[in-house]
């Protein structure tokens, strides 16, 4: 079975069906390349993808461990290159409650950053994470 299906709705708009699931998702190409940005781009979807995969590492380790995380949250932010267009950074600020002990903020940042997508993404592209916790 395939993950997901895509159809192209005109306008540089696409319409991605979660197969299992039937969740759906619109992307719009970005203003700064002919699109209407009215939707999540591709390349969102992408810095998007990495801050929720962390989030979700995040919580499975919380689980494991009887951490709360509930409250836990994410900004990102992604840069886009020129020549050839690419993501080339993604800034990504992490919050946290400031009540997590130290060995468990230890724990929990190191299994963000053994997510799946992070592993997965380029290692020419610049990946800045940070943790905050208030």
């Amino acid at each position: 079975m395939s993950t997901s299906t895509i159809l192209y709705k005109n306008n540089l708009r696409t319409e991605a069906t979660h197969t299992a699931s039937g969740q759906v998702i619109l992307t719009d190409a970005p203003i700064d390349n002919n699109g209407r940005g009215e939707a999540f781009s591709p390349t969102d979807l992408v810095a998007t993808a990495l801050a929720s995969c962390m989030i979700t590492i995040i919580a499975i380790a919380a689980e494991k461990n009887n951490i709360d995380v509930s409250k836990t949250s994410a900004n990102v932010k992604k840069i886009m290159g020129a020549n050839p267009r690419t993501i080339s950074d993604i800034v990504i600020e992490i919050k946290m409650s400031k009540y997590l002990a130290q060995k468990d903020r230890i724990r929990l940042e190191k299994a963000a950053l053994a997510c799946p997508v992070h592993k997965s993404l380029h290692p020419d592209m610049k990946k800045d994470i940070s943790f905050t916790y208030i």
